[in-house]
């Protein structure tokens, strides 16, 4: 049970600091719409969409005005596209992926997880169709992303993957010159993709997930940061434990609040309830920045000397304050740090503090990876496969989820703005150093074996 001033406490935090939910996403399994005439899947696709989602947005409007707590987005995540779509022809995916997009707009949901491929050992023709259609996919929906695990610490590293979906970002890229690239910030790739995550681009319903199943994303960085303000004023001379203990019991909190809108919704909907997933995920409002809450621990420039120590102290205090507070935490739950999606690491950037490998050593810790990170628009393929390599490369060792979010912007080069609006932001572009024109490591293809600590049973 709260204690009355943890409750008094959590008003506050509602009614002061701006708490929202950051995103409510049902997960559908539409497995049983599988069907060889195209046509016909569609129907299905689109029914079913209808009869499980059609109240999701009124559900979460209402509980928002209930509690006063505002639900920012609401998402859906599918099992598996290509779980539907083995055996049919690329013009099929862009077939399906359209009828998603239609059917997502027509129950005013923002976006659609699950245009996605499970290729962290191998490759179905099915799913090598995939990569040659996932280009026209994403510049041609609005709603529709996609995710691709191409990596797995019991697996090892899919390059041949790798190599697949750098070609198909280059190309996305190049569709979506004139908005910067900006299919390519649709599309995640995974080591240790999660199977509940709420969080977009990556959700998407996994194997063994119920049928239909509501997950909640809490997030709060500014909650975090202006709670740690006021310690701080109050107690100039806290130490880093302190400071620990604080966002640890700030985080136990944003997650009671979680839950309580996550179980509400699954109820009022006749669904399973799932997780929790408490990531500090920023957006481009000041003052909503993971990295706004580093500058107040102490890092008065992003990217310097103790920016890994800080974001390791981060992610476990908000892991432990989560995990206190339920027992249905999951998804990532940690602190994300998508760079065009934060102001103060989006300044980082442009002040030369933090550059890309600061940004990877970094992701050794953080929740996701490399993500919302814009590059110069003539990187070559293997370049790019080479950065998501390295990126998974870290999951894969640390049998924990990492993931590369990487945008080529056409007609630019590192320095220049690479902007999308919105929830995306805005950043300059990261250079690329140490480029060897006669690199031929990830263009050997194959697979990198998984360690030899994946060998548990």
């Amino acid at each position: 049970m709260l204690r009355t001033d943890d409750i008094l406490s959590t008003v506050r935090m509602l009614r002061e600091e701006q708490l929202d939910v950051r995103t409510v996403t049902l997960g559908i399994n539409l497995q049983e719409c599988a069907s060889y005439d195209l046509d016909h899947l569609c129907r299905k696709i689109h029914n079913k969409i209808l009869s499980k989602a059609g109240q999701l947005v009124s559900v979460c409007n209402e509980l928002g005005r209930k509690y006063g707590i505002p639900i920012v987005n609401k998402r859906l995540a599918i099992s598996p596209a290509t779980w539907l779509l083995e055996g049919m022809h690329k013009d099929a995916h862009l077939q399906v992926a359209r009828q998603l997009d239609s059917s997502v707009k027509a129950v005013g949901v923002d976006l659609l997880g699950g245009f996605t491929a499970l290729v962290q050992k191998g490759m179905t023709p099915g799913e090598r169709t995939y990569f040659e259609a996932l280009p026209e996919v994403l510049s041609q929906t609005q709603r529709i992303c996609a995710s691709v695990n191409a990596a797995s610490t019991r697996t090892g590293i899919n390059v041949d993957a790798i190599l697949l979906v750098a070609e198909a970002l280059k190309k996305t890229a190049e569709l979506t010159a004139d908005k910067d690239g900006f299919g390519c910030a649709k599309v995640v790739v995974f080591a240790n993709i999660p199977d509940d995550n709420p969080f977009m681009a990556g959700g998407f319903l996994g194997p063994g997930e119920p049928e239909v199943v509501i997950n909640i994303g809490v997030s709060g960085p500014g909650v975090i940061k202006r709670r740690l303000q006021q310690m701080l004023q109050d107690h100039p001379s806290a130490n880093l434990g302190q400071i620990a203990e604080q966002i640890k019991e700030t985080a136990f909190r944003i997650t009671r609040v979680g839950e309580l809108i996550g179980r509400e919704v699954a109820a009022r909907l006749n669904v399973d309830f799932g997780i929790v997933d408490l990531s500090l995920a920023p957006s481009p409002r000041v003052g909503d920045s993971v990295g706004e809450i580093l500058q107040v621990m102490g890092i008065d420039q992003i990217g310097s000397p103790g920016t890994t120590a800080a974001v390791a102290m981060l992610t476990d205090a908000v892991k432990k304050g989560g995990m206190f507070a339920s027992s249905s935490v999951g998804g990532l739950s940690g602190a994300f740090i998508p760079v065009a999606e934060d102001s103060a690491l989006a300044q980082a950037v442009a002040d030369g503090s933090l550059r890309l490998e600061k940004l990877e050593a970094i992701t050794s810790i953080c929740s996701v990876g490399l993500d919302m990170v814009p590059v110069p628009g003539d990187i070559s393929v293997q370049t790019l496969a080479s950065i998501i390599a390295d990126e998974l490369a870290i999951g894969v060792i640390n049998n924990k989820t990492t993931a590369a979010r990487i945008i080529p912007v056409p007609g630019k080069s590192a320095g220049e703005i690479a902007r999308w609006g919105g929830l995306f932001g805005e950043s300059p572009i990261l250079d690329v150093k140490n480029l060897s024109p006669t690199q031929t490591l990830v263009g050997r293809g194959g697979r990198i074996p998984a360690p030899i600590h994946s060998v548990r049973n």
